[in-house]
């Protein structure tokens, strides 16, 4: 396979998770019975560009379909983070009425209610129908396509041109990146502004987040790489930022390299001198990855069969598409996690794909009452675990698999105990 980037012939991998399903291929009671379609997971390094990318074998139309069951408004952790993103635009690029904002992967409106709100017109674009149909219901005009390099010059060509464009977490979801990229180019105003989140590659290195690696996830990204990226297609990074969501990712600013005017800040300089010191531009950085992720996998089963052994109970809470990468690359099921709670109504009946533990709501946890809840989305772990005790789960311990394996003991009502297994 050659790079999505640059064409450069791959041969330096990260990791080989197995074979697994899409990881929001969720299952209903029907297709139970029908064959699931599996897919190798295997990462590789592009020893020229340094993008982090999956090998092909899915195809984009077949990871996100009609019915892609991921609803942005359940977290009220991403919501709060996507209010704050909103006011810190307009007040930073000060954005009034007469604006147009874009958001690319708009999902079920999260974002896009509270500029909405504030009486800046904006436009969604969307390829799930699922999600599109809520955020329409919300009266944000969306529209249900992917994004590329054609979509931005027709809409460009329609006046639809954007003072701000902003994409988060949906730079690694696509393969044509250099499409897709050359895509913002077309649809920014001269002077936009277009930013970009996404989870910071030196992050899943440092902390073995090996789950947030899935099919629908092609690229994994480092600032060193985004910048090349941009500047081959037409934009140029002109602020960063480091942001704890998912785990610790960037918010990355960029212009019209013809026509942007903004100066560049002194972030860019020190994110990118800590990529080279950690080594992401040489081959020895990517090396130690496999075993430690293998560690991670190996402590996560024996603490679930020790469980099982003590005649314990364990449930599992957020079917979320890192939780899926975790429990198949450990090969879960039900044996070892009876059911997965989810707040997402579209989820809530469904079976998890792979494992096919089936996904409940909340309400048979509270009636349940399990010995251990086991955190797969624990990046918002704390959100989860006060809205469970808020909730009166009190005699429950609480378990995250990554970066290392820890139990947490709700104690008081202020303060959680955390002990390391």
């Amino acid at each position: 396979m050659s790079c999505r980037h640059c064409s450069a012939t791959l041969s330096l991998e990260l990791i080989d998770l197995g074979s697994s399903p899409p990881s929001n291929a969720y299952l209903t009671s029907e297709t139970l019975v029908v064959p699931e379609k599996y897919f190798p997971l295997r990462v590789m390094v592009c020893e020229k560009c340094w993008l982090v990318q999956t090998l092909d074998f899915a195809q984009a139309d077949q990871l996100f379909s009609s019915e892609y069951a991921y609803f942005s408004s359940f977290s009220n952790t991403w919501l709060q983070h996507a209010k704050r993103y909103v006011a810190e635009m307009v007040e930073r690029f000060g954005l009034i009425g007469k604006s147009h904002v874009v958001e690319i992967a708009s999902n079920d409106g999260y974002l896009l209610q509270y500029v909405k709100a504030l009486g800046i017109p904006c436009t969604g674009i969307e390829p799930t129908a699922s999600t599109a149909r809520a955020a329409r219901e919300k009266g944000i005009a969306t529209i249900e396509a992917f994004f590329g390099a054609e979509l931005g010059k027709r809409l460009a060509a329609e006046g639809k041109q954007a003072d701000l464009l902003t994409a988060n977490n949906v730079l690694a979801h696509v393969p044509d990146i250099n499409s897709f990229v050359a895509g913002f180019t077309h649809l920014l105003k001269p002077d936009g502004v277009a930013t970009f989140e996404f989870p910071h590659l030196l992050r899943l290195l440092a902390e073995t987040q090996f789950d947030t690696i899935y099919h629908e996830h092609f690229s994994y990204l480092s600032l060193t790489a985004v910048g090349k990226i941009f500047k081959a297609n037409g934009l140029a990074v002109f602020d960063v930022e480091e942001i704890p969501t998912h785990g610790g990712s960037l918010r990355v600013f960029a212009q019209r390299s013809a026509s942007g005017q903004r100066p560049v800040t002194g972030r860019v300089a020190s994110v990118l001198a800590k990529e080279c010191e950690a080594g992401l531009c040489t081959v020895e950085g990517y090396a130690g990855f496999q075993r430690r992720a293998e560690k991670v996998r190996d402590d996560f089963v024996s603490f679930l069969i020790e469980a099982k052994r003590q005649g314990k109970r364990v449930a599992g809470y957020g079917a979320a598409a890192k939780g899926n990468t975790l429990l198949n690359f450990a090969g879960c099921r039900r044996d070892l996690i009876s059911y997965v709670v989810d707040r997402n109504p579209a989820k809530q009946g469904k079976f998890l794909p792979g494992s096919r533990i089936p996904i409940v709501g909340e309400n048979v946890l509270y009636r349940d009452k399990p010995d251990y809840i086991v955190i797969l989305p624990w990046n918002i772990r704390s959100e989860v675990m006060r809205q469970l005790r808020d909730a009166g789960v009190t005699a429950a311990r609480f378990v995250t698999a990554i970066p290392t394996l820890e139990t947490v003991e709700v104690g008081d009502y202020d303060e959680f105990a955390v002990q390391r297994v």
